[in-house]
């Protein structure tokens, strides 16, 4: 999709700032441009016109606010998307994507006044970003019986996610992704299919897949010289099983992989049905060898009973806090913290999400031990790890 063929409609209360985005527009070869002073003018022109592509809204508006305009058009599913064109508090802007993206609500992010052509550019590019994402993850039959077929031929299995040092750039590890790459050549992402096989008591049967087959590949990897340990994510129904902890130390060792070479990543906000056995568990991982990263930190209201009450000894800073993290002093503090915390408590600490150089460069100045993102690599086979690797280049 080109950016003239976008349709996009600019809710804007001051006149200069309305012509102006108009004029902006118009030099970008938009044609099909909608404009009003006001939210509930808004409202009644979408009610007459086919859903834009792209709003451009200002949040400052007398009368209905952008706040209420963005919340209506999110329920009513009146546009495709919406980008926040204001200078107010970066935490309040913030606030407001998040709530239009819990609507399901499509989100390119805030422009910043005063509006300027490459500016508006880069907000139109990432609706066209975004639309060849979805195309990527077109849905997909997913059914019981499908899965276990898949399951039994081989065709679930780990993808690599590789994790370097900040300080000089050094592959250390690797997260197991799980990825379904179907007879017919598509691959699937485990968001389409795993809770289906939640449902299905199927997850313990894929643990236990991904743990025998990361390892195999680690151990293929060592074999070459290239030490890495391996990451896996495990589910809360896995570690309500008495059983889940011998039955990993048997899985890596048949490898020929110690379990201090692997680590288990538990969500935070994933809730134990059995506590007490639960956290029996994890101390029995914990005893065998086996590293524990509580992952996507800070996402959940529990993070400090977490760490308090398990014996991590790794934390993943979700990528929420790391995605445009440098000009949202919000987030950075909150990475800040994280990182204090994690030294005190002496836990090794990986952020996840980095994509940009800039990522990097603010993760790396703060004292962040180890990155993971698509700045270095996105998931591969394992048979693809060692030559990305190879071309893998620490910024400078």
């Amino acid at each position: 999709m080109s950016i003239s063929t976008l349709s996009v409609m600019v809710v804007e209360d001051h006149g200069f700032q309305r012509r102006m985005a108009l004029r902006l527009l118009a030099e970008l070869g938009v044609a099909r441009v909608f404009d009003a002073a006001d939210g509930e003018g808004a409202l009644r022109l979408l009610e007459e016109v086919p859903p834009p592509d792209v709003i451009l809204v200002d949040l400052d508006m007398p009368g209905m606010d952008g706040i209420e305009f963005i919340d209506h058009v999110a329920q009513r599913r009146l546009a495709r998307s919406v980008a926040v064109v204001s200078a107010l508090d970066p935490a309040l802007l913030n606030t407001v994507q998040t709530m239009a993206r819990a609507y399901g609500l499509r989100v390119l992010g805030n422009i910043e006044k005063p509006l300027t052509q490459a500016k508006l550019l880069q907000a139109l590019q990432g609706y066209e970003h975004a639309l060849q994402a979805e195309a990527a993850e077109e849905p997909v039959e997913v059914t019981p019986e499908l899965l276990r077929q898949a399951l039994d031929a081989g065709e679930i299995g780990p993808w690599f996610q590789p994790q370097v040092e900040f300080g000089n750039g050094k592959p250390v590890g690797v997260e197991a992704l799980a990825r379904w790459r179907r007879s017919d050549g598509r691959v699937v992402r485990p968001q389409h299919f795993v809770p289906v096989m939640e449902r299905e008591g199927l997850l313990d049967r894929l643990t236990d897949h991904m743990i025998s087959e990361g390892c195999r590949w680690k151990r293929g990897w060592d074999r070459e010289g290239l030490r890495l340990n391996l990451s896996i994510n495990v589910s809360p129904a896995t570690l309500a099983d008495s059983g889940a902890a011998d039955r990993f130390q048997h899985l890596v060792r048949e490898a020929g992989v110690e379990p201090e070479e692997v680590v288990l990543e538990i969500t935070e906000t994933s809730l134990m049905a059995d506590a007490a056995r639960g956290l029996g568990v994890l101390a029995r991982l914990r005893l065998k060898g086996f590293g524990l990263s509580i992952d996507d930190f800070g996402t959940g209201y529990s993070s400090l009973a977490q760490l308090s009450q398990i014996p991590f000894t790794e934390l993943k800073i979700d990528q929420g806090f790391v995605s445009g993290a440098k000009g949202q002093p919000r987030k950075r503090a909150v990475i800040e913290a994280s990182l204090d915390l994690a030294r005190k408590l002496g836990l090794d600490v990986v952020a996840e999400g980095v994509e940009t150089v800039e990522d990097w460069q603010m993760l790396a100045e703060l004292g962040c031990g180890m990155a993971q993102g698509h700045l270095i690599a996105e998931p591969v086979p394992g048979e693809d790890l060692p030559a990305v690797l190879g071309r893998w280049r620490r910024p400078e």
